[in-house]
């Protein structure tokens, strides 16, 4: 299938982009970061610079593949990452517009790749336990609530591509932090913080530039792990707790 591909091309933060025009030939049973391979040994073939983006996995674990594809980040198709888009998903003769993540809080390095580290800013902030495990211990010898075992590993799925930042016209990253604290907020080992880690997350979160959530929605629609905005309603409910009856 013969393509067009538009695509983003900036050669650091400090520099202008432009989108270019490339042509290339793929196969259906490519992915689409397959099909980005194809176009830049072609690139290198001819002594021009590859189009540079992130991936590392391949399999929609890592949240590395972070790009906009025709206006949607990871591409049209719900629940996948565009590691896992595959050149079926397009006809011969399509034109496919590829663009990185846009958002103040995440900086184009070049091309496609932008830098996410403001998330672990985020997670750094309190996105942990600081209790002693030691050694590894029964599974059932801290009993969990099945419901509650259920939210927290629903919430644990997400896997911090930045695509609710890109689908949110405000650039915030709600969901992302909501479920990362909704995460251990659910468990008896993340109770021991939750005040602290609220606030603390939150705090950072609004520190690395990201906007206010209005409750467009974009962000559990665009995202690859189907997040839900429960999360969200849950860390507002977590934060003013926090506020008013928390612990610093």
């Amino acid at each position: 299938m013969n393509l067009t591909l538009k695509i983003w091309r900036q050669k650091n933060n400090g520099s202008n982009g432009h989108f270019e025009n490339y042509q290339v030939e793929a196969e259906e049973h490519m992915s689409f970061l397959e099909m980005l391979d194809v176009l830049n040994q072609q690139l290198i073939e001819k002594k021009q610079d590859p189009v540079a983006f992130e991936h590392d996995c391949r399999e929609g674990i890592c949240g590395a593949c972070s790009m906009v594809i025709n206006g949607r980040p990871h591409g049209s198709q719900t629940g996948t990452t565009a590691c896992q888009l595959h050149m079926r998903a397009f006809k011969t003769g399509d034109t496919i517009t590829i663009e990185p993540f846009r958002a103040n809080a995440f900086p184009v390095i070049k091309d496609l790749a932008v830098d996410r580290s403001s998330f672990d800013a985020i997670m750094q902030a309190g996105g942990y336990i600081s209790v002693n495990t030691g050694q590894a211990v029964d599974g059932n010898a801290i009993p969990v609530e099945k419901a509650d075992a259920d939210e927290a590993f629903d919430s644990a799925t997400c896997i911090g591509c930045g695509a609710c930042v890109a689908a949110c016209p405000n650039g915030s990253a709600m969901l992302f932090t909501s479920a990362k604290i909704n995460h251990l907020s659910k468990l008896p080992q993340g109770q021991v913080e939750h005040s602290r880690r609220v606030k603390n997350m939150v705090r950072v979160m609004d520190k690395e530039g990201f906007g206010k959530c209005s409750n467009v929605g974009a962000c559990e629609v665009d995202c690859p792990k189907e997040i839900s905005t429960d999360n969200i309603a849950a860390l507002n409910r977590y934060y003013l707790g926090s506020v008013l009856f928390g612990q610093d």
